[in-house]
C-alpha cells in the first residue's frame, strides 16, 4: 500500500464512522423510522469527493430514503466537517448510493432454502 492509499483508507473509515454517528442522532429528521447503515466509504485521490454506500432497512421505498439522503446531503456534509474538520483538510462532497449487497445475499439465502 502506498501512502496515498493508506491515507485514503484511513479518512474513508473516519468518514464512515461520523457518518454513521451523525445519521444514528439526526436520520430520524431527516428520513424517519428506517434504518440507514453506513456499509462503506470510497474517496477519490485528491480527497474532494465521496461516495457513501448505504443499506437502508425496516421500509419499503428504498430510493425514497436515498433520495431525501442526496437532498439533506448539504447538512450531512456541514455536520461531518464539524466533527472532522481538524483531522482533514477537505471535507469532501458526498454521494450516497444504495448498497444492496446484503438484499442480493439474503435472496440467495431464500432461493437455496426452497
Amino acid at each position: 500500500m502506498t501512502d496515498s492509499s493508506t491515507r485514503q483508507l484511513k479518512v474513508s473509515r473516519l468518514i464512515q464512522k461520523e457518518l454513521a454517528g451523525i445519521l444514528l442522532k439526526q436520520g430520524r429528521y431527516i428520513y424517519g423510522s428506517a434504518i440507514v447503515t453506513v456499509t462503506k466509504v470510497e474517496i477519490s485521490k485528491d480527497f474532494f469527493l465521496a461516495k457513501i454506500m448505504v443499506s437502508i432497512y425496516a421500509t419499503r421505498n428504498k430510493q425514497t430514503i436515498l433520495l431525501l439522503l442526496e437532498e439533506n446531503k448539504k447538512d450531512i456534509r456541514y455536520r461531518l466537517g464539524q466533527r472532522i474538520k481538524r483531522q482533514v483538510r477537505i471535507i469532501p462532497e458526498l454521494t450516497f448510493v444504495m448498497d444492496d449487497t446484503l438484499d442480493y445475499i439474503e435472496n440467495i439465502d431464500n432461493l437455496l432454502k426452497s
